[in-house]
């Protein structure tokens, strides 16, 4: 089984620079990167693009906002080392799906399990919604809720977890 590492952190933290120099650094590795991110609007178009650019030539790209266990299983036999950023745009297009909190576990145990048992190393993004203060609206507070709890519960599965600070990596397990 491959190795799991979650990366977490505030926004512009270094999260994805970091899980790419991870997943850059195996040598001779067939390399995917998952994207959970939508072009909804331009501002979401051109973030994309960019992040395209940015990223490695040698770097296969699945675009899968939603089934993410699907994208992962017709990896194996097929990758070495995997990016898959963001649970947290994960999050919210399953937000749009499931309008009761109830799937949200079992989206994420079955996340889990499928990371547990692929054949490749597995480096997820995340971000670290619950530091700050308390959302003001029923919305934003189920949404930093589901993420932490699906956070959680990613984390119990990894192998290890970073948790990224101003471009710094500070291993937390």
């Amino acid at each position: 089984m491959g190795k799991i590492t979650l990366i977490t952190g505030g926004a512009r933290s270094g999260k994805s620079a970091h899980a790419l120099k991870i997943a850059s650094e195996r040598q001779g590795a067939r390399r995917f990167f998952i994207a959970t991110l939508e072009a909804l609007d331009d501002e979401m178009a051109a973030r994309i693009a960019r992040h395209r650019s940015e990223r490695p030539p040698d770097f296969a790209t699945v675009e899968e906002p939603v089934n993410l266990a699907s994208a992962l299983e017709s990896l194996n036999q097929r990758a070495d080392v995997v990016v898959l950023d963001s649970l947290t745009l994960w999050v919210s297009n399953l937000m749009r799906i499931y309008p009761a909190d109830n799937p949200f576990a079992f989206e994420a145990g079955t996340l889990a399990g499928i990371l547990s048992q692929a054949e490749f190393e597995s480096i997820i993004v995340t971000d670290e919604v619950g530091n700050g203060i308390v959302p003001d609206n029923p919305v934003a507070r189920r949404f930093r809720d589901l993420l932490g709890e699906t956070n959680q519960t990613i984390a119990r599965a990894a192998d290890q977890v970073i948790l990224m600070v101003a471009g710094y990596p500070l291993r937390v397990k």
